[in-house]
């Protein structure tokens, strides 16, 4: 059953026709190109299809897309300031070398933008929490959590400013 919805995705409105089972993350790839968000476990273990739905971190491979209709989604190719310059989080996981294979690192970015959206000065163990559910296979964890701490840090002096 096909059914027309509207979507609100990086600011944009897009007009769809979707089966009513469709997945987020699905939409999101293979109908629209954002290819960004990444399909790794499909099945809510993994966090590699972290997206933002009306500001909260949301697993796009266990999110319905019609669900959405109505919510503002980010997803990490939306994070790109005017002109087309690095978000601060994705400019930090460059920086200190937290991208590795890059496979987990949007759902990482994500995470993070979600996290600092609510705390802008989080402590160690609110990061280590806030990406708990990401798993990145290259990595300890150290450089991304170097990379959101800092990031953190240049966003609030930023807001200073």
């Amino acid at each position: 059953m096909k059914q027309q919805i509207s979507l609100d995705i990086n600011g944009r409105v897009y007009d769809l026709v979707i089966s009513h089972r469709d997945l987020l993350v699905d939409v999101l790839r293979k109908k629209l190109g954002l290819t960004g968000t990444k399909k790794g476990c499909g099945n809510g273990d993994c966090a590699a299809c972290t997206v933002q739905v009306d500001g909260e971190p949301t697993l796009s491979c266990l999110t319905l897309a019609i669900s959405c209709q109505g919510k503002k989604i980010i997803t990490v190719e939306g994070l790109a300031q005017p002109g087309g310059a690095l978000h601060p989080i994705q400019e930090a996981f460059v920086n200190q070398g937290a991208i590795q294979c890059g496979y987990c690192t949007p759902g990482m970015v994500m995470s993070a933008k979600a996290l600092l959206d609510k705390n802008p000065k989080p402590t160690l163990e609110e990061i280590k929490l806030a990406i708990s559910g990401n798993l990145c296979r290259c990595t300890g964890y150290k450089r991304i959590i170097e990379a959101i701490e800092i990031a953190a840090a240049t966003m609030s002096a930023q807001e200073v400013k």
